[in-house]
């Protein structure tokens, strides 16, 4: 994103169905429900689309979607990979057809079984006979017995807990801080069920650094979001939320899950790629942000990140949290509608639609103050970040 286009795009609508372990009905249908909710959240119809993204790993076509909400035709249409580092690319591509003039309204969704279906947490045993680029990659970890994607982490958790002095019960901190906030959360599926530390240390091991409590849900459920010019959001019901900034980045000798072949495994430069990017179209410094919306798949690269994205040094997280500067009232509240963690996993899209409630003011869980809110998508893979702000 040039500078000149920074500011010329807003989400204008949000939406989604509840959240689940069995939603009862396809992943279309999902689609299709809340894609219609975000319309209706903008006061837009159908009619009004032309134009839709969405990831690669989502089941559903760009085309389906638009046939089964009468669409009558799309001029822009865009799948984007890497699974949750695509959330905020969604976004950041629909800015882009916004302000060129591609589209005028574009629609970005993700629906999922992903608790009641296909289950990301399982080993997928086809992926390293793939003949494809991931199949090769896959092909270099699957046979040590890495090859789910807590098995993934938790190798780069257990060199970061090495070489920083970092604890189970540092990881322990990030789920406590979401569960809190996801518990005054009607809408989390973690609602009312806040957990202590001592509940997070003894939760069961998935794969040692990694505890039950520090990996994010599963969850059945969708996200859409809608994409149009901020002149045009300005007519619409709800205070826009601007694109201030967005970015993608991949980092040298990118793999997915996990880039285990850099010269180190403590941090994720492809995030530090993203956040500077972000920093420099947004125009601001870290200390300028309200509250941040991180991707919470583990709870280890929630550390990460925040070191990443300049909150703090390297290596100095675990103390950056010490003192609940990431919960509500603290100095950096975290994810304050329950994250990943907390609420959902819809792959990162409930955390973008989060990033506009806190810019328009109407979360459950709101942070005073007037700042931008940031947004960060999957982490591990190539990824993309956000800043959303007031008119």
């Amino acid at each position: 994103m040039s500078a000149s286009l920074a500011g010329a795009a807003a989400i204008a609508g949000i939406g989604a169905t509840e959240f689940s372990k069995d939603s009862g009905r396809s992943e279309l249908r999902l689609a299709a429900e809340a894609v219609r909710a975000a319309l209706d959240d903008a006061a837009l119809d159908p009619a009004d689309v032309d134009g839709m993204v969405t990831f690669t790993m989502d089941g559903n076509a760009e085309i389906a979607v638009a046939r089964e909400l009468g669409v009558p035709a799309l001029r822009f249409f865009s799948q984007i990979g890497y699974g949750g580092g695509a959330a905020c690319a969604t976004v950041h591509q629909a800015a882009m057809a916004v302000a060129t003039g591609a589209a005028s309204v574009v629609v970005c969704y993700r629906a999922l079984n992903e608790r009641s279906g296909r289950r990301f947490g399982r080993v997928a045993t086809g992926a390293v006979a793939a003949p494809t680029t991931s199949g090769v990659d896959s092909g270099w970890h699957y046979p040590m017995g890495i090859a789910t994607p807590a098995a993934t982490v938790a190798m780069l958790a257990r060199r970061y807990m090495h070489c920083y002095g970092a604890t189970s019960e540092d990881f322990g901190r990030v789920t406590v801080a979401d569960r809190r906030h996801a518990a005054t959360n009607p809408h989390a599926w973690f609602y009312q069920r806040p957990v202590t530390l001592a509940e997070h240390q003894a939760s069961r091991w998935i794969a040692e650094p990694l505890r039950l409590l520090d990996c994010c849900q599963e969850s059945d459920g969708a996200v859409a979001v809608v994409v149009t010019s901020l002149d045009r959001a300005r007519t619409l019901p709800h205070p826009p939320a601007v694109i201030r900034a967005a970015a993608q980045g991949a980092g040298a000798d990118q793999f997915t899950m996990t880039s285990y072949y850099r010269d180190e495994l403590t941090g994720l430069p492809e995030m530090a790629l993203v956040a500077d990017q972000l920093w420099r179209q947004a125009g601001m410094a870290p200390a300028g942000i309200r509250t941040a919306i991180l991707y919470d798949h583990f709870t280890p690269y929630v550390l990460i990140q925040l070191e990443e994205l300049g909150f703090c040094q390297r290596g100095e997280a675990r103390h950056f949290i010490a003192d609940g500067a990431i919960e509500l009232g603290g100095r950096r509240p975290v994810n304050p509608r329950g994250g990943q963690l907390g609420e959902a996993y819809i792959h990162g899209m409930n955390g973008i639609a989060e990033g506009v409630r806190q810019v328009r003011g109407t979360s459950v869980n709101q942070v005073p103050g007037d700042g931008p809110v940031l947004v960060t998508a999957g982490t591990g893979v190539p990824t993309s970040g956000l800043i959303l702000g007031d008119d």
